[in-house]
C-alpha cells in the first residue's frame, strides 16, 4: 500500500514557507541597508551554491550515470508521474466501463440492468471531478512555488 500525502497539508505548509519568504523578504526591504551581517549570511550562502555547483558538475564528469543513480529515492515508492499517470488511467479506465455499460444497455442486452448503469456513470463521473480538482490543486501549487520569492 502506498502512502498518500494528504495534497491539502502540503499546500497548506508550502503557503506558510511563502508568507515566511513574504516576511523576510518585506523586512529586507524595509531597512535602507543591510546590516553587516546580512550580507556576510549573503556571500556565505553564494559561496557555497557555487560550491554545490561545483561539486555536482565535478561529480557528473566522473561518473553520469552514477550521478543520475544518486538523485532518485526509494526504489519501493513509486515516483509521482507514474503515480498520476495510474489515477489519469484508472479514471479513463471507469469512464470506457460505464460507455461500454451503457451501449449494452441501450442495445437491450438483458444482463445490464438501468441501475448498475447509472451507478457506474455515477463513478466515472466522480472520479474525473477528484481527478479535475486534483489537477487545479497541483496547478494552483505549481503558481504558488513559481511566485515564491528567491
Amino acid at each position: 500500500m502506498v502512502n498518500r500525502v494528504d495534497v491539502n497539508s502540503v499546500l497548506m505548509q508550502m503557503r506558510q514557507v511563502k508568507e515566511q519568504l513574504r516576511a523576510q523578504h518585506d523586512q529586507q526591504a524595509s531597512q535602507a541597508a543591510p546590516t553587516a551581517e546580512l550580507r556576510s549570511d549573503r556571500i556565505a550562502g553564494d559561496n557555497l551554491a557555487r560550491q554545490v555547483e561545483r561539486l555536482q558538475q565535478q561529480q557528473q564528469q566522473v561518473n553520469p550515470a552514477q550521478a543520475s543513480q544518486s538523485v532518485q529515492g526509494d526504489p519501493a515508492i513509486p515516483d509521482f508521474q507514474t503515480m498520476f499517470s495510474n489515477a489519469v488511467n484508472n479514471v479513463a479506465m471507469k469512464q470506457k466501463q460505464a460507455s461500454e455499460l451503457a451501449t449494452r444497455f441501450e442495445q437491450g442486452d438483458p444482463s445490464i440492468d438501468l441501475p448498475e448503469v447509472m451507478i457506474a456513470r455515477q463513478k466515472s463521473s466522480v472520479s474525473f471531478q477528484a481527478m479535475t480538482q486534483v489537477r487545479n490543486k497541483l496547478i494552483e501549487a505549481y503558481k504558488d512555488v513559481m511566485n515564491m520569492p528567491v
